[in-house]
């Protein structure tokens, strides 16, 4: 196969295993989205979802949450990677969205990039799965099976953006980043498959033999 053909067959084979995958985030609206997110870096989806039921019951929009003291933040999503960090980035995000957009997250890369804590993947995130703009956020899960399944160089998250958006459709982008996060925890995982063991790296390589090498 080369590189296009191996595209296809990967579109094919997730859709059909996930054809509907939910958002791993436990969220109530674009906000609560954008916050889960923020929060969901060098941690996991499962562990934030233990973190935010408690956050909400603090402030659950950014008006609310900018009337609260950072410590009080803090204190809620202590047992997070980056806490300090992140409770910081919470309360600031929050008040900015009230000063500069009337309390609403708003529906634009550019200005939820400018926003503290919120990178280009976040930005993704958010546009594609509260706003259903075609996105392709990059994660380390993606980034590591977009390279076993030689579909880009790995030289770096910005690139291997650019090579699946040339290879994949865009109407599947939003729904197919789900697709292969939910296939790279659950088989294609980073110490369970090597690139010769899960189902699809034995269909896409059939003589592979040797373990690939993956960058992060």
């Amino acid at each position: 196969m080369n590189r296009k053909q191996r595209a296809e067959t990967i579109l094919g084979y997730l859709s059909q295993l996930y054809p509907a995958p939910p958002i791993p985030l436990d969220h109530h609206d674009s906000y609560s989205l954008l916050i889960a997110v923020l929060l969901s870096a060098q941690c996991t989806d499962k562990m934030v979802n233990t973190v935010t039921p408690n956050l909400w019951k603090l402030a659950k929009t950014p008006a609310a949450m900018a009337r609260v003291e950072e410590d009080q933040i803090l204190e809620v999503i202590r047992r997070l990677g980056l806490a300090p960090r992140k409770a910081k980035a919470i309360k600031q995000l929050s008040q900015i969205l009230c000063d500069k957009h009337d309390g609403q997250v708003p529906a634009s890369f550019e200005a939820l990039e400018e926003l503290p804590g919120v990178g280009h993947k976040t930005a993704s995130v958010v546009m594609c799965q509260a706003f259903g703009v075609a996105a392709f956020p990059v994660d380390t899960h993606i980034h590591r099976l977009a390279q076993r399944w030689e579909l880009t160089n790995g030289k770096s998250v910005e690139q291997t953006e650019q090579d699946l958006k040339k290879l994949f459709p865009e109407p599947s982008w939003n729904k197919l980043h789900l697709q292969i996060i939910y296939y790279g925890r659950e088989h294609c995982t980073a110490r369970g498959c090597d690139g010769t063991v899960c189902p699809l790296c034995k269909e896409l390589f059939p003589k592979r033999r040797k373990p690939v090498e993956t960058r992060k």
